[in-house]
């Protein structure tokens, strides 16, 4: 086909060209004084909460309102001084020491002395194993 009549393109041109800029580009430093060279109009809004914090802030006053007015006061429920008692005698009789007693329930001593001492927060499946390897009801009279 070489040398067979004029040659051809059937593809037009492709034009490619800058995106328009965005709004976040018509508001930089630079656009701003090209557009002030050119005497084109500027409009500047100062926005109310500009430079504060005051968006973050509003919606919180309504809670902590609440909580300033909320009476009630809420605490975690304790072991109580019979259960307390209870363990150290039963602990006791057995000649076993915190750290054993512990090692005993697959517990760490600190479990131990926090029950002991009444710190800790009751919680039944270590007061069940508690009452396994005592051999000794801890709990009520069942």
């Amino acid at each position: 086909m070489a040398g067979i009549g004029p040659i051809s393109q059937d593809w037009e041109p492709v034009v490619i060209r800058k995106k328009a800029p965005n709004a976040a580009a018509k508001k930089d430093e630079k656009a701003v004084n090209a557009a002030r060279r050119t005497g084109a109009e500027i409009e500047t809004i100062k926005k109310s909460t500009a430079g504060t914090n005051k968006a973050a802030s509003s919606s919180t006053s309504l809670n902590t309102r609440k909580l300033d007015e909320e009476t009630e006061n809420l605490a975690h429920d304790r072991v109580p001084t019979e259960l307390k008692k209870a363990i150290m005698q039963a602990r006791m009789e057995k000649k076993l020491t915190q750290s054993q007693l512990a090692q005993m329930i697959n517990e760490k001593p600190q479990v131990i002395q926090e029950y002991e001492s009444g710190k800790a927060i009751p919680n039944q499946q270590i007061i069940t194993k508690l009452e396994r390897a005592l051999g000794a009801k801890l709990r009520g009279k069942k």
